[in-house]
């Protein structure tokens, strides 16, 4: 909750607006009363529209969503910068590029080129290029890192922005408001509060009010950010430790390599050795059965082989001595 009273909004200055003759009608009602050609702030006003608005910061934050800040005066940028570094949240605080939201492929694009420049720079190729070539690419990298370098992590749309000066971000707040994100700002007595979704009257030129609307808003997100990691220290332990699948496949590959060293274990108790040797036996005796029958037979077939050529020749001998005795009628008559 805010601790603000009054009395710190009036030590910060928060309560100045802008000289009369640059007004905007949209912000009369959260003007007091003018003073010396100078409007002045209704801090009951201020201090409503900021606890709503933090409590709406707060919610944002606690579902785990991002918030992006952005300030590009000179006022507020070293106030802004150090309070998002400290929540975690991605924020601008040099020019605003156009379609930093509607284009964000674009950006993206960008990011992943400014990342393979860092890569670059710490390889070794990059201290074998020429000189003009590292020069521009070192650059490249320091331009890239001066407009992205708050929002180097982002790698989806934020859930709302955080604006300081609506007149000087009014292309952040068109882009925010066609892509339908809820924008909070500091809104001056020369700015349009009814183009922000949750304005917050004060004065933004001073760097001492804005320094203590951002830590108040800061505060609000960081008790966002406690509840979520309450939330989640609550739910892990009904859930269970989370595995992942790999550590799931190596305790099955365990188990099931446990129970089959335990059925080895188990099947070499309930044989008995003897069995087993005198089943070695056994085949050793069936094998060289097999080897003495396949002999023999060989043995045998050999002889009969022979048996039968020296046969055969006595009978091609007999042939021819026929066809020798046989005379021929032809000779007989001419004898």
């Amino acid at each position: 909750m805010i601790t603000l009273k009054h009395k710190d909004l009036l030590d910060a200055g928060v309560h100045f607006g802008h000289l009369t003759s640059k007004w905007h009608p949209n912000m009369a009602p959260f003007i007091f009363m003018e003073r010396n050609g100078i409007h002045i702030i209704d801090l009951n006003k201020t201090l409503l529209q900021l606890q709503e608005a933090t409590r709406a910061l707060k919610v944002i934050a606690s579902a785990g969503k991002r918030i992006l800040f952005v300030a590009t005066k000179k006022q507020a940028k070293g106030v802004v910068e150090q309070e998002a570094k400290r929540l975690g949240m991605p924020y601008i605080t040099e020019r605003w590029l156009g379609g930093t939201l509607t284009n964000f492929a674009t950006i993206r694009r960008l990011l992943k080129k400014m990342s393979s420049f860092d890569k670059l720079t710490k390889s070794t190729a990059y201290d074998n290029m020429a000189k003009k070539e590292q020069l521009m690419i070192a650059r490249e990298k320091t331009k890239l890192e001066r407009l992205l370098q708050g929002i180097a992590d982002t790698t989806r749309l934020p859930a709302a922005l955080f604006i300081v000066d609506v007149k000087k971000e009014h292309i952040a707040v068109k882009e925010a408001r066609k892509l339908g994100i809820p924008v909070f700002a500091l809104t001056d007595t020369n700015t349009d509060p009814t183009c922000v979704d949750y304005p917050i009257p004060s004065n933004d030129d001073a760097s001492r009010s804005v320094e203590l609307i951002i830590k108040a808003v800061g505060n609000a997100i960081e008790e966002g950010l406690e509840e979520r990691r309450k939330h989640k220290e609550v739910d892990t332990p009904t859930q269970g430790p989370v595995v992942s699948k790999g550590a799931r496949e190596r305790n099955v590959e365990k188990v099931v390599s446990s129970e089959t060293v335990e059925k080895q274990a188990f099947m070499s108790k309930a044989m008995n050795k003897p069995t087993i040797k005198a089943a070695k036996k056994v085949t050793t005796q069936r094998v060289a059965e097999v080897k003495q029958e396949v002999s023999t037979k060989t043995v045998e077939s050999t002889p009969k082989a022979k048996a039968t050529t020296t046969s055969d020749k006595p009978h091609a001998n007999a042939k021819k001595t026929t066809k020798q005795a046989t005379p021929d009628p032809e000779k007989a008559d001419q004898a």
